[in-house]
């Protein structure tokens, strides 16, 4: 039994970096326009096996994954049509299908991204506050992270510049999801959350220094 999933676990990390390096090979040889269309299935094939591996199999993961998928698309919802919460955005072409202006895919990642950093968070500390502290501090960087290529990636675009209550609201939106988390005691595979997180986290990072 360890084999197998040992295999299972091996293969999702060597996709997961097969994707995201190969998307900051493509974009830097100059082939944007072919790789970042293409994000939608990345991010579907990132949380296809995030779900397989770590897993999601039980209706109380699924009902948690579901309750921040829900709760963040309302709130994108709030920020894309009224300018609430985040600030004045709009989101682009590039990450799928939307409902009323706001990417599905949006929803999947408020709950990835919890998903990931709080198992990550609880290898840290017994304290489940400093658990959500530091769960939504990572949060924070990684949309810190996207927010410097996403305007150049028709993610979304707040316009000149991003305003300091995305952050805030982030952290906030983010604090509670980890709270919720950490109480209801999830529990998966650290090593698939860890290299989403990172892979993320170099892909991302890689663009800020090397815009394009």
């Amino acid at each position: 039994m360890k084999h197998v999933v040992s295999k299972k676990v091996y293969l999702s990390l060597f996709l997961i970096w097969l994707f995201h390096s190969s998307g900051i090979i493509g974009i830097a040889l100059g082939h944007k326009e072919w790789f970042i269309p293409k994000t939608p299935l990345n991010l579907l094939v990132c949380t296809a096996l995030f779900l397989w591996v770590y897993p999601l199999n039980s209706k109380r993961k699924w009902g948690v994954f579901g309750l921040f998928f829900v709760i963040g698309m309302f709130l994108e919802w709030l920020g894309a049509n009224y300018s609430l919460l985040f600030g004045s955005y709009d989101y682009g072409e590039n990450l799928g299908y939307k409902v009323d202006g706001v990417p599905l895919f949006i929803g999947i990642n408020w709950a990835l991204l919890t998903f990931i950093t709080g198992e990550l968070s609880k290898r840290t500390t017994k304290n489940i506050w400093f658990r959500a502290t530091i769960g939504a501090l990572l949060m924070v960087f990684l949309d810190f992270l996207m927010e410097q290529s996403a305007p150049s990636f028709d993610f979304w675009s707040f316009g000149e510049h991003v305003p300091l209550e995305n952050y805030i609201t982030w952290f906030l939106v983010a604090f509670i999801f980890q709270l919720v988390f950490q109480k209801t005691k999830m529990e998966g595979d650290t090593n698939v959350s860890l290299h989403l997180f990172l892979a993320q986290m170099v892909f991302f990072g890689y663009f800020m220094v090397f815009p394009v």
